[in-house]
């Protein structure tokens, strides 16, 4: 067994080891109830840590984890709502102003 993350946030842990386990990669958490030692022992010793089962995949479960805390570009530019002409951030596919879909403005042709 091979560790591949250790955070202080139980729930990020929770999160990658399914990530893992969604891959096929058999994993456990350790020090889960650990943090009852803190200010006894030093509070990183104290963190939950993800290990994989399986030495051999311990390079795919850390390509996976780093890709999984990558975080994300914007996936496109803002646009011009072309029904009201507000300025929308480039995640949202509908105008929150006036409801207008962006969606009809990518099949006109018309990117924004």
């Amino acid at each position: 067994m091979k560790q591949v993350y250790s955070a202080q946030d139980h729930l990020m842990l929770g999160h990658l080891k399914i990530v893992l386990e969604a891959n096929g990669i058999d994993c456990v958490l350790r020090n889960v109830h650990l943090v009852a030692g803190m200010g006894e022992l030093p509070p990183i010793e104290c963190w939950p840590e993800l290990w994989v089962c399986d030495d051999a995949k311990y390079a795919q479960a850390k390509t996976i984890v780093e890709r999984a805390l990558t975080p994300l570009k914007s996936v496109r530019k803002s646009w011009e709502c072309a029904r009201c002409g507000e300025v929308i951030e480039g995640q949202f596919l509908q105008c929150w102003n006036c409801g207008s879909s962006r969606r009809k403005e990518l099949a006109k042709g018309k990117r924004a």
